[in-house]
């Protein structure tokens, strides 16, 4: 089995040229509404296990890499209003690129007869709307794939061995068949494509990174995932 680990969101940047979309916008941008806080520095210290790798640094709120072309959040509030041309720039210039050298990669070990397992790593806002979520790590899958399933019940298992203190969650705080990348992945490769999205609550995360010590505990149940 192959890994495949990408981040979505690793970062806030916005290119000079679309600059003018958020004047006064830049402490927006460093809020969790900009990017996945914490989610890249996971991603970098898990990438020794993966044979493909992509991630984004620029910011969500300039285009939405986690959403499908006809999703009302492609775009964000601040680039909804720009023109047909520069939305077109920005889904061929960024959108596309990111989202075809990972669909490139899979195409290209399922014809060799691989199967590939995808994380994709996110993080996500300790409280939405004044409400609390309740885990310290979330994994996202599609319940009607057996597969998906067997693999995050081993890598909860593997977590909490680690560490029993951590409060393991299935499909929250969001729905592992909601709209996103490895939705869209999982349609488009029905066989041998595996589709795990894994949530890491912010509220552990420091100057955009998370504590050594709990990534040091999902490299090791992610490896443990990949070899036995």
């Amino acid at each position: 089995m192959k890994l495949l680990l990408t981040c979505e969101h690793g970062g806030a940047y916005i290119p000079n040229r679309f600059e003018s979309y958020f004047i006064n916008e830049k402490t927006t941008l460093q809020t969790h509404r900009g990017f996945d806080i914490g989610a890249l520095d996971v991603f970098k210290y898990l990438k020794p296990l993966a044979s493909f790798s992509n991630f984004s640094e620029t910011s969500r709120l300039l285009i939405e890499l986690n959403r499908s072309l006809h999703h009302k959040d492609l775009f964000s509030e601040y680039t909804k209003t720009a023109s047909n041309e520069t939305k077109q720039r920005l889904i061929s210039g960024y959108y596309l690129i990111y989202r075809n050298a990972v669909e490139g990669y899979i195409k290209k070990q399922i014809d060799k007869g691989e199967t590939v397992l995808h994380l994709s790593v996110h993080s996500f806002t300790p409280i939405l709307n004044g409400i609390e979520r309740q885990t310290d790590i979330g994994l996202l899958y599609d319940s009607a794939k057996s597969e998906e399933k067997a693999i995050c019940k081993q890598f909860s298992t593997e977590l909490l061995r680690l560490n029993p203190k951590l409060k393991v969650r299935y499909n929250y705080p969001y729905l592992g068949t909601a709209d996103g990348f490895t939705t869209y992945l999982r349609k488009h490769f029905p066989d041998n494509y595996l589709g795990i999205e894994i949530e890491i609550n912010q509220k552990f995360a420091s100057k955009n990174a998370m504590p050594p010590v709990l990534k040091h505990q999902i490299y090791d149940a992610l490896k443990a995932c990949l070899t036995n």
